[in-house]
């Protein structure tokens, strides 16, 4: 069982877990310069979920603008700042957010270090354009070379760990690290959907796999990581799992409500959660039966699908 931690309503540097439900604007003002290490968050999208009003992308990106500014100020001189984003939707255009918000934090000096795109294979289905399977994480830090960034632990398994050097002073040498190879930037991780062992009622929750991956590279243990739009408490539940500082900030009582159960759950030990580094599901190698072909036989579907393709050639 873990240590009991108490989960603060209010920001202090001497706390160890803040849930602070309101504006993360306000929490922000009261905390102290260039004290948080991570700051990790997926703001709203500006389209129209139950806890944000959509307005005009200027007004959008005005209003993030000054969030990520506060964020800025209490960045440690060594720290990251890690904004996931999609699309938002008007008239059947998408503008990625990505985009349209880096411009803000290269205003504040702060360099662009990775354009991490999350892959995941579930969501809503397109009929006039393809339908979306990827957001992004665009992680910046200050113009020094002193940020703090551990590659170790996060090292996914090699693919061809027997690979050894052919030629030169190390042939015959494996040329793999041991502690596994560097995960790049493309991250296929599942979102979190109806059977995910993380799903709560909240629309849009991120799996705590995919921030694990954040703290671990880019903090030490003891320090803060700050999650300005809480939401059901993934970012803070991330810190608490590696031993960091959590704190977030949400203004729906009822997803404070649900994000405090699940702290409560993690500092406990019982919070179930998808292992990082778990295998995607592979629907063939589990034996699914639905992926079975629905026509009469191989050579009929062969068939069907060549039609298809000429009727879409011509």
């Amino acid at each position: 069982m873990r240590k009991q931690v108490n989960i603060a309503t209010a920001f202090g540097l001497n706390e160890q877990t803040v849930l602070y439900h309101g504006s993360c604007v306000d929490m922000l003002k009261t905390i102290p310069n260039k004290s948080i290490q991570l700051i990790v968050t997926s703001p709203p999208y500006n389209i129209g979920k139950e806890y944000e009003k959509k307005t005009k992308l200027s007004n959008y990106i005005e209003k993030q603008s000054q969030i990520i500014k506060e964020c800025e100020r209490v960045l440690t001189e060594s720290g990251s700042i890690c904004w996931q984003v999609g699309n938002f939707v008007e008239d059947g255009s998408i503008i990625p957010l990505d985009i349209a918000l880096y411009p803000v934090f290269a205003d504040l000096n702060l360099v662009m270090r990775n354009r991490i795109i999350w892959h995941f294979e579930h969501g809503l289905h397109c009929s006039r354009r393809l339908s979306g399977r990827y957001e992004t994480i665009i992680w910046f830090t200050r113009k020094t070379k002193e940020y703090v960034f551990h590659l170790d632990p996060v090292r996914v398994p090699q693919k061809y760990p027997a690979k050894k050097y052919f030629k030169g002073p190390k042939a015959g040498q494996y040329s793999c690290n041991p502690l596994g190879k560097n995960p790049g930037d493309l991250w296929i991780v599942p979102n979190v959907k109806s059977n995910h062992v993380e799903k709560t009622e909240h629309p849009c929750q991120y799996p705590v796999e995919l921030i694990e991956r954040l703290v671990l590279s880019m903090t030490n243990e003891g320090d803060w990581v700050l999650d300005p739009f809480a939401g059901t408490g993934t970012s803070i539940i991330a810190a608490i799992l590696h031993n960091r500082r959590g704190a977030g900030a949400e203004t729906e009582k009822k997803y404070i409500k649900l994000a405090k159960n699940r702290i409560v759950k993690t500092i406990n030990g019982t919070l179930k959660t998808r292992p990082m580094n778990k295998p995607v599901y592979d629907p063939k190698e589990s034996g699914n039966k639905l992926i079975a072909v629905p026509w009469q036989n191989a050579e009929d579907n062969k068939a069907v699908q060549l039609t298809l393709f000429e009727k879409t050639s011509v």
